[in-house]
């Protein structure tokens, strides 16, 4: 078939990410909502209920790694569709339990299934995107995690209240079902799609898109140890695993102990609370489309990517930082002033993904997303212990300490051990 002249299909294939981000934050969120009712529903213990919440971040930081070595063999096209439809399978049956083993099961398949989800993402945007305009496009799909943490909570409450807790978890299956379908009959690799203009694929290709490393291509290649062991290798790559990680964190505290530090440890009324909480989640939506955006900008503007990739993150990771500010106020208004600015700022450092983007070698670039991805996922481990631990004697404020003094590392490790961002070459 002949391409037409003109085309931006590169967009509606981020409109396709950017919908995945949405239901894969929709089927990790859901659980929370139906927490209270599950666990009255069948009799669950605190532990059990622990169990349950924790079990997913366990899998899915466990996968990482194959995941982002099966990104990098398997056609995305399939991949994430299979991905798509097999969390969302798991997701639906969840309504149908009764046993807290089987719910454990169901849980862990989920983050067993979107494993590979984020190092796909990244995958699909080197390939379609060129590195003027990629930090952009990674912002607006990460952008799809703070929405649904932002907004779903309150919709997903909603359709509980409807049709109970088992039918918003049969509703959330459904929902990732028909996606897939949409998910396979749209995307296609950029030398493979039949109505992406030349162009278009010119002007991807020439600006470093990966527009001719098709999966397809690859299905047949072993997989190398040795470059498993490159992942490992180089200081750059462990310059922004350690960033990952402090970022991370800050996100990590957000998603779990934030709540509980606005009600039990700074005394506010539970559906106050709840108003309040979107505030922080907000400003880090912000903040993560101005980074994108602000950084591209930058790069266009012939500034180094030195310069135009860490500026964002860099600001972002010492505006994080202000959330000890928090431990040396009591008025209501100051600390969600702080919380929020924190959480802003990390919007801002969380294009980091861009690096993995730009830095990791073209045959490797889901292997690394997933060690990437590991380690930034096991904050998702090890913060919320931590956090336990610290504030066990009824103040919170050495947790915030600790948080605090990652974004610190973090800002550290992305200005100093990562060095010039510029591809890692291997030898073939």
């Amino acid at each position: 078939m002949k391409k037409i002249m003109n085309s931006k299909k590169r967009y509606n294939i981020l409109a396709l990410i950017f919908g995945t981000v949405v239901i894969n934050y929709l089927d990790r969120t859901n659980i929370s909502v139906a927490a209270a009712a599950i666990s009255e529903s069948l009799e669950l213990s605190t532990v059990q209920m622990g169990l349950i919440f924790s079990v997913f971040g366990i899998a899915y930081a466990a996968l990482q790694i194959p995941g982002g070595i099966i990104v990098d063999k398997v056609r995305l096209r399939f991949l994430y569709a299979f991905m798509l439809l097999l969390w969302s399978i798991a997701t639906l049956f969840q309504g149908f339990i009764s046993s807290f083993k089987v719910l454990l099961g169901l849980r862990a398949s989920i983050g067993v299934f979107e494993a590979p989800s984020y190092p796909a993402n990244n995958a699909i945007v080197t390939k379609w995107f060129p590195e003027h305009e990629r930090a952009s496009a990674i912002a607006i799909y990460t952008s799809g995690q703070f929405i649904g943490l932002a907004f779903l909570f309150p919709v997903l409450t909603l359709i509980q209240d409807k049709v109970g807790w088992r039918g918003l978890l049969i509703v959330s299956g459904i929902i990732g079902i028909v996606w897939a379908f949409i998910w396979y009959a749209f995307y296609r690799d950029p030398d493979q799609h039949k109505t992406v203009s030349e162009q278009e694929l010119k002007l991807i290709q020439e600006g470093g898109g990966l527009v001719n490393v098709s999966s397809k291509s690859k299905e047949k290649e072993k997989f190398n140890w040795d470059d498993f062991f490159e992942a490992f290798k180089h200081k750059k790559l462990w310059g922004i695993y350690i960033g990952q990680f402090c970022m991370g964190s800050m996100s990590i505290f957000f998603l779990t102990w934030f709540p509980t530090y606005l009600v039990e440890y700074r005394g506010l009324d539970f559906i106050k609370s709840g108003f309040l909480a979107s505030i922080p989640f907000l400003a880090a939506f912000c903040g993560v489309l101005l980074a994108g955006f602000s950084s591209d900008y930058l790069v266009k503007k012939g500034r180094s990517p030195e310069f135009a990739r860490k500026l964002p993150v860099l600001v972002g990771l010492a505006l994080s930082s202000t959330i000890i500010g928090a431990n040396f106020t009591d008025s209501t208004f100051l600390i969600i002033m702080f919380l929020t600015i924190a959480f802003f700022g990390n919007g801002l450092a969380s294009i980091t993904w861009v690096f993995v983007s730009l830095i990791a070698p073209k045959r490797i670039i889901g292997l690394v997303g997933g060690v990437f991805n590991l380690i930034g996922g096991l904050s998702a481990v090890i913060v919320p212990s931590v956090i336990g631990f610290l504030v066990q004697d009824g103040d919170f404020s050495p947790a915030l300490f600790f948080i605090g003094g990652l974004t610190v590392v973090g800002f550290l490790s992305f200005l100093l051990v990562v060095g010039k961002v510029k591809r890692i070459e291997l030898k073939e």
